[in-house]
């Protein structure tokens, strides 16, 4: 198992900012792929966006230019950084890690998940 533990959810006015946060507590955690999904109301999980073991890095066309992913194998730690968030924003964030992903955006290339954070953007 590798637990993942999330933080950074919140309330924010549209517009604003939030960095989400999600620890690993293996250190095998520099290797793998690390995701973000989201879930919101009434609608299947979705890919936000994924950073692999090299630093590349994949984003949905709905936050790609406003979303930041980014990794620190020092801390076992991958961050996701949220501006300019929008009301269709609001759901709830999950983390994911899997050894090897093939298509970044596959819920079920991924081995293990956070207890997800929420995220509410009002207008």
């Amino acid at each position: 198992q590798v637990p993942l533990v999330e933080s950074g959810g919140g309330s924010v006015q549209a517009g604003g900012s939030l960095r989400l946060s999600c620890r690993a507590s293996e250190n095998t955690f520099a290797s793998y792929c690390l995701g973000w999904f989201r879930r919101a109301a009434g609608k299947e999980r979705e890919g936000v966006a994924s950073i692999d073991g090299d630093g590349y890095t994949n984003y949905a066309d709905s936050v790609k230019g406003r979303f930041t992913i980014s990794r620190d194998n020092a801390k076992n730690t991958v961050y996701l950084q949220m501006n300019s968030l929008k009301v269709e924003d609001t759901a709830m964030y999950y983390c994911a890690a899997g050894p090897w992903v093939g298509v970044w955006d596959r819920k079920e290339e991924y081995t293990y998940w956070g207890q997800g954070t929420q995220v509410t953007v009002s207008s």
